[in-house]
């Protein structure tokens, strides 16, 4: 009897603990304002909750920044650019660096496709041409000429492309197409009226040195002449050259979920120039990036920054620039770090708490607000003190 005694007496008093206290039944007041209130608070609660919850099934992304210490790795650039009123046989693509590394007119791993002035593809089947410096030499009884251009690697220039690329290693200006037997034989001239009024588009892959550099799309076969650059625009004949472009992929590596490749979707349209044409210049930052899956697997990668600069040149004399698109690149030192993670389940359960909690207690608030305020005017009402 003593223990039972006991028992009752320290649930007595652990009672006196109850931070809740209830009312009973027969107290209570069902108003419509507070039902009202219940049924809005109640779908504000949902609403938090099904935000929270989405937050809480997201995955973030952590971003560091280190020194970029890596050494020796090639830097892979994506391209898909469209020249409105650039033939594609006008167009070469070279690509050079701050170490020395010359690729003059890549081809290997570059498209080219025609396309008419309102964009449309003339040929469905892009053509991917080896150049001709690669093309092996065969055993034929037929032996041209190269036209002083032989050598002793290339004794015989058997197409205009390779009497072409003959002149262009000499550092000859291949001036007179009409003159070749080669290219006469082959209609060269008339490819080149034929393409006039085309289009062109160049897609594909550049592999490069992770160094300083620039890579371009410009008219005429390029060529070292006394350590300069060179573009040979004579066999074209024309006084204009119109290199208006919409650039719809430029990328450094692979892409990562959350990318923004800025000059994406960019477009640069010439309508003023009448002699020359237009060096269009984009000087890009890039930024090596490593990029962590939630999986722990570990993407090495860049992304960019970038400004550009515009220019009217003579594409007779040259002597102001040539007319094209000229990307120049630089590589960052600092490498960014960018780390897919998961929220806490203990954050969420957290907020989901404090949004129940306030919710209802903001919601009570404003009940007993609009409670006690209806009842003060309605005594007021009764005692005909509200007039």
């Amino acid at each position: 009897w003593e223990y039972k005694m006991s028992s009752i007496s320290l649930f007595t008093r652990l009672k006196q603990f109850d931070a809740y206290s209830k009312t009973l039944e027969d107290f209570k007041v069902k108003t419509f304002s507070g039902a009202t209130i219940t049924l809005i608070s109640s779908a504000i609660i949902l609403i938090l909750f099904l935000s929270e919850l989405s937050y809480y099934l997201s995955i973030d992304v952590k971003q560091e920044l280190f020194v970029d210490t890596s050494r020796g790795e090639k830097l892979q650039i994506n391209i898909d650019v469209v020249f409105h009123s650039a033939p594609c046989l006008y167009l070469s693509i070279d690509v050079m660096d701050v170490s020395g590394e010359h690729q003059l007119d890549v081809e290997h791993t570059m498209f080219k496709q025609r396309l008419s002035l309102d964009g449309d593809a003339i040929s469905e089947v892009p053509t991917k041409s080896q150049l001709a410096r690669d093309e092996p030499i065969t055993n034929d009884t037929k032996c041209g000429s190269c036209y002083g251009a032989e050598t002793d690697t290339r004794p015989c220039c058997n197409t205009c492309e390779q009497v072409r690329e003959a002149y262009r290693q000499k550092g000859w200006a291949f001036s007179d197409p009409g003159s070749i037997e080669q290219c006469v034989d082959e209609g060269w001239t008339t490819q080149i009226k034929d393409q006039m009024n085309e289009g062109c588009r160049l897609y594909g892959t550049i592999d490069v040195s992770k160094v300083a550099g620039n890579f371009h799309f410009a008219p005429g076969k390029s060529f070292q002449q006394h350590s300069v650059h060179v573009h040979d625009l004579q066999p074209f004949g024309v006084k204009k050259f119109n290199m208006s472009h919409t650039i719809h992929k430029l990328s450094f590596g692979r892409e990562y979920p959350g990318i923004v490749n800025p000059l994406n979707g960019h477009a640069e349209i010439d309508t003023a120039t009448q002699q020359g044409g237009i060096m269009y210049q984009y000087f890009v930052k890039v930024v090596p990036t490593l990029y962590q899956h939630l999986n722990g697997e570990l993407m090495t990668t860049n992304q960019f920054a970038v400004t550009k600069h515009t220019k009217t040149v003579k594409a007779s004399t040259g002597e102001q620039g040539l007319p094209g698109v000229f990307v120049i690149y630089d590589i960052s030192p600092i490498l960014v770090q960018l780390t897919e993670y998961k929220h806490s389940f203990l954050h969420f359960l957290t907020n989901i708490c404090a949004i129940v909690g306030g919710v209802f207690t903001v919601a009570g608030m404003i009940d007993g607000l609009l409670y006690h305020s209806g009842r003060v005017l309605k005594k007021k009402m009764e005692l005909g003190k509200l007039t």
